[in-house]
């Protein structure tokens, strides 16, 4: 499966950024600065994929570009995940009140455009990657919460759940270890698709120059670094970073579609 080598082939390429990058990715040469790809480099060197204004490896800062987005992906994720998760099956156990304040929370939340919302967060906390993480996790949570919930819902009058209250069980016990395990499947697909969602939200966030510092190379920083040149034809500033992410994006896409296929017997039955 295609997507899945080329996602194995992006996460190895960024754990080992650091033993494969050519270059420091904040090494600046203003004699070499906007050299084509292929071209020499310093000290006998070669930009394979050429340099940006300021004279940087592309080919290194894509490379450490690639560590920051797929750890902003998953952190994000593992954030949002994590209190959507508690929400919904507290939620679908308890119902009533309980019920009704967490759902409306979230219905509060959908009420207002994300990406604005990120700005707001932000510009109070400042900009940072674990910052970023915090605030794109934030923007996941009611989709974990309302599809938890729903499952919670129709779980918690099941005979299991009413046997495991028949022995004994704690309340705490029922939710995390007779319900929860019964949710997780359709919880991984979910999770698939909102890695790909959280690095475009990452690279749109950068391009607006609310990420991270000028200092950390992200996907969604190097694009927006490429504006100002692309009017001189430095196409491999804009193509290198934008084809990364596209190709994540789909990545992580494609393999959503396949897990739920997997995961859902009536589909694989069909397939």
């Amino acid at each position: 499966m295609l997507a899945v080598v080329f996602l194995a082939v992006a996460a190895l390429a960024a754990a080992l950024g650091p033993l494969l990058a050519p270059f420091d990715p904040n090494r600046q040469n203003l004699v070499l600065r906007l050299a084509d790809p292929m071209a020499p480099g310093p000290d006998g060197s070669v930009f394979w994929l050429g340099s940006d204004g300021l004279g940087r490896d592309v080919l290194s800062r894509l490379l450490y570009g690639a560590r920051i987005s797929l750890l902003v992906g998953f952190a994000a994720i593992a954030v949002g995940g994590s209190i959507g998760i508690l929400a919904g099956l507290v939620s679908g156990y308890f119902g009533g009140w309980v019920d009704d304040v967490i759902m409306r929370i979230g219905d509060i939340q959908l009420a207002f455009p994300f990406i604005l919302l990120a700005i707001l967060f932000l510009v109070v906390l400042g900009s940072g990657v674990w910052n970023l993480i915090l605030v794109l996790g934030i923007g996941q949570w009611v989709t974990y919460a309302r599809i938890v919930r729903a499952d919670t819902l129709s779980l918690r009058e099941k005979e299991f759940v009413e046997a495991a209250r028949a022995l004994g069980d704690s309340t705490a016990s029922i939710i995390f270890r007779t319900i929860l395990p019964n949710i997780l499947a359709p919880l991984t697909v979910i999770a698939s698709f909102n890695v790909a969602s959280v690095i475009l939200s990452e690279a749109a966030l950068s391009f607006l120059g609310l990420g991270v510092p000028p200092s950390v190379p992200t996907w969604g920083s190097m694009l927006a670094e490429s504006r100002d040149t692309l009017v001189a034809n430095k196409w491999w500033l804009a193509v290198f970073p934008g084809v990364a992410i596209m190709l994540t994006v789909l990545s992580f896409n494609i393999l959503g579609d396949w897990l739920r296929d997997f995961l859902d017997p009536r589909l694989r039955e069909r397939a």
